[in-house]
């Protein structure tokens, strides 16, 4: 769907109405919060990824990068968005995800928002994670400073046009894309398993011929079959 279309070509049974244009700051508020009562510590430091989402930096990056003090960062809870200004590859002016997991807390580079009601979080990262539509939406809000750095405060990030259905049919969307990837999380990980397998039979390479006459390709695929 063009931004500028009020009704995608390709729509979930049911949904009829047109998407409304509005201004993100109609979804989004900027969140305040801060970690000034030292409730979190650096062990609940969140970073942003963009194929992981909001992620512990600890688990995903083995390591806190914080400084001395975590009192002025911002506090980050489950269903919050957050919008980071570190440029990537595919995303030079930033991404912006939905927390799905646990409350933690972000630095000051990071703007974070509470959705409204007429809005559901989820939606919000599916509806950025077009690289195409995060980039064209920021790059009009955006100035870059001399070190690459997004020079754009929190508030004017919801400046831009987005183009949103309604709640119900937000809800309905993030649930088959919420399906979508668990289903994916499933086959990745049946095929790692089968890696696994392959990498032990090449591993017992002097006992081959006698693994080809055991296994004929029925029961390799049968193999595969049961791996769940």
């Amino acid at each position: 769907m063009q931004d500028n279309e009020k009704k995608p070509a390709l729509r979930l049974k049911g949904f009829t109405d047109p998407w409304e244009q509005r201004k993100l700051e109609e979804y989004l508020e900027v969140s305040s919060q801060k970690n000034f009562e030292g409730i979190y510590t650096k062990e609940d430091v969140l970073s942003v990824s963009g194929d992981f989402g909001i992620v512990n930096q600890i688990e995903f990056q083995g390591r806190s990068f914080a400084g001395a003090s975590v009192a002025n960062y911002g506090v980050v809870e489950t269903g919050d968005i957050v919008y980071t200004k570190s440029p990537l590859k595919s995303n030079p002016y930033g991404i912006i995800k939905a927390n799905k997991g646990k409350n933690g807390i972000v630095s000051t580079l990071y703007a974070v928002y509470k959705p409204k009601q007429s809005v559901n979080p989820e939606f919000v990262q599916i509806y950025f994670e077009q690289d195409a539509r995060m980039n064209n939406y920021m790059h009009p809000l955006v100035n870059k400073g001399a070190k690459n750095d997004m020079k754009v405060s929190a508030e004017n990030a919801l400046k831009g046009q987005i183009v949103f259905p309604d709640i119900k049919e937000q809800r309905t969307i993030s649930e088959f894309f919420r399906n979508l990837e668990t289903l994916i999380t499933l086959h990745q990980r049946k095929y790692e398993k089968l890696v696994n397998i392959k990498k032990s039979m090449l591993n017992k390479m002097s006992q081959m011929g006698h693994l080809y006459r055991k296994f004929a390709l029925r029961d390799l695929l049968t193999l595969g079959n049961s791996v769940s």
